[in-house]
């Protein structure tokens, strides 16, 4: 059973940049991601999110210098295109890897995303217990529509901060954050940070998954109504 309630049945990626200009001509021109809208998140750090089959692309451009770290271990953004006779592989100007996918390509129908992971055992029990997601083939699982493919490789790390250039993090939309934290908790997922209220936009937390990979949860407004004291 999963541990909480989604608000929308897609998971988000957020990645980080310095380099907006090169980015927004990528995500925009070569991939075909439309521009949804831009959010000041704090830090020095603006979000520019792009629509991709129901989830969204989130661009982080930092104002100062992101911290050199190695990657986390979201590697790899599929995105389902009609159109499309077979994958079609890119890189971004940062070097993200996105391959563009016929729908339904390995299951593929929205997004798709390829974790790298020390133990695949570890994986699939935070995937298939903590979060009580459903599998969608060996070492995958599908949450919505969206599917997360784990990969054992030996260049995996724990990843470091959210905040370094890359795919640094996914985010689930939730109805109830505070009760989709604690049960996540409680199934044994590492507390990244507690509940905290984004204006009248969201309340949201962070857990971690074995690998130290960072998973927003988010209640937003615009998707369950007023949030909590509002």
């Amino acid at each position: 059973m999963m541990a909480f309630e989604l608000a929308k049945p897609h998971l988000d990626i957020g990645l980080f940049t310095n380099r907006l200009e090169p980015m927004l001509a990528f995500w925009q021109g070569e991939v075909g991601l439309p521009f949804e809208e831009l959010l000041p998140v704090g830090g020095g750090v603006r979000q520019h999110r792009h629509a991709a089959n129901g989830s969204v692309v989130k661009i982080n451009h930092a104002r100062d210098p992101l911290p050199d770290l190695p990657p986390s271990g979201y590697r790899e953004l599929l995105i389902a295109r009609a159109g499309l006779a077979g994958p079609r592989s890119l890189t971004d100007p940062d070097g993200n890897r996105v391959t563009l996918l016929p729908p339904s390509h390995d299951g593929v129908t929205g997004i798709g995303v390829r974790v790298a992971v020390c133990d695949l055992g570890a994986f699939g029990d935070f995937y298939g217990r903590v979060f009580g997601l459903v599998a969608a083939g060996p070492h995958a699982y599908r949450c919505g529509d969206t599917v997360l493919f784990g990969e054992a490789r030996p260049d995996a790390v724990p990843a470091g901060e959210v905040r370094a250039p890359g795919y640094r993090y996914l985010t689930v939309q939730v109805r109830d954050v505070e009760a989709a934290h604690a049960e996540l908790v409680r199934r044994g997922a590492s507390e990244g940070r507690p509940p905290v209220t984004l204006g009248t936009t969201a309340r949201i937390s962070f857990v971690r998954d074995p690998d130290g990979n960072w998973i927003e949860v988010s209640q937003r407004a615009s998707l369950t109504g007023p949030l909590p004291g509002q």
